[in-house]
């Protein structure tokens, strides 16, 4: 019933750019803070950027920030990460979630679907 469905993966050489999509549906969006998190080649998942349920807040890991800007649209039940400067270290399959509570941000979140891949090479 909860859907989350990325788009906007690709190919892209380092320094380059992408904007990354998700639609949401079958929840209340507006209520609730909204993730992307990332899982590199071999690696865990790492959370990559958190923005709060009316989109105030915003929050990055260390390695993204200055280069992503997370936004949403609560009219719309959309979710985006704007991706710049990008590296080859950035190459991932990205997801977006959604807490497990509405109006909090916690350490939990849940993610479905195949996400979306950012291959960043030369």
């Amino acid at each position: 019933q909860v859907q989350l469905v990325e788009s906007g993966g690709g190919l892209v050489q380092p320094g380059g750019s992408l904007r990354l999509s998700c639609a949401a549906s079958g929840f209340a969006f507006s209520t609730y803070w909204m993730y992307w998190v990332r899982q590199a080649p071999g690696k865990g998942l790492e959370r990559v950027s958190d923005i709060s349920s009316a989109g105030a807040n915003t929050y990055y890991t260390d390695s993204v920030k200055g280069r992503f800007t997370i936004s949403r649209d609560n009219g719309k039940n959309a979710l985006y990460l704007q991706m710049n400067s990008l590296k080859a270290e950035d190459t991932a399959v990205y997801y977006c979630a959604k807490d497990t509570s509405q109006f909090k941000r916690s350490n939990k979140y849940v993610y479905w679907g195949p996400g979306t891949q950012v291959t960043v090479s030369a």
